[in-house]
């Protein structure tokens, strides 16, 4: 699952960009002011950003040029400023895609796509996984705890990389079932998603009873936990 860091202090057009983008799949996270942003870019990982212009605070500009130090993520402006050199600097600051206000939704949907698209198809892909104690060689298809091996089976295997690749998002049960299947390539019912868990757990968390890894929350799903907790 996409996840957009949308960076923006209209809270209408937050509620109806919020609705629009959950709906067609994306997992949305929200700044109100450029001081947010700069912390959730720290935290977080994101797929494509969408930045406005006009701040309470500061300047999408500023925050596009402090990503592009780091970060080749897609950026799309989305503002109510159309002058001519207020396009141009966002994309020489390194924006991708400049909207101005109104929109039509199905056009940021559409470019939205493309971005990714275009991104995915020339991003590497990863060789390995590694947070939280837990680091997956994807090649060998070989999983290790805080550097010794992990006996895992094709299924727990599969859903260990699953969760992994999207750390610290709820995935839905009904979520992974669509992508989870077993060795002998049956479909994996949820009673067997439950099992897989459990015997997820037991091999990865230092206490399967209390785990810190797979976490479960309640009445929507599961989420690997990215963060290692304190000693």
């Amino acid at each position: 699952m996409n996840t957009i860091l949308l960076l923006e202090d209209d809270l209408s057009l937050i509620n109806g960009l919020s609705f629009a983008l959950q709906k067609a799949g994306y997992q949305l996270e929200i700044a109100r002011t450029l001081r947010q942003a700069e912390g959730l870019w720290q935290e977080g990982k994101y797929n494509l950003l969408i930045l406005d212009v006009s701040l309470p605070d500061g300047s999408g500009f500023a925050f596009c040029e402090k990503v592009r130090q780091t970060s080749q993520v897609p950026i799309i402006f989305l503002t109510a400023s159309d002058e001519e050199t207020s396009v141009v600097m966002g994309l020489d600051l390194g924006g991708d895609d400049y909207i101005t206000k109104p929109f039509k939704l199905a056009v940021l949907l559409s470019r939205i796509n493309a971005l990714l698209r275009r991104s995915q198809r020339f991003q590497p892909a990863p060789a390995e996984l590694n947070s939280n104690g837990i680091r997956l060689l994807l090649l060998e298809g070989q999983a290790y705890k805080d550097g010794a091996p992990v006996d895992l089976t094709a299924g727990e295997y599969k859903l260990l990389r699953l969760l992994m690749e999207n750390p610290d998002i709820i995935l839905a049960a009904e979520q992974i079932l669509s992508k989870l299947w077993d060795c002998d390539e049956h479909f994996v019912d949820g009673n067997t998603l439950a099992v897989y868990i459990r015997r997820l757990r037991a091999k990865i968390e230092d206490n399967p009873n209390r785990p810190t890894r797979i976490i479960t929350v309640r009445r929507m799903g599961y989420k690997w936990n990215s963060r290692r907790a304190a000693e």
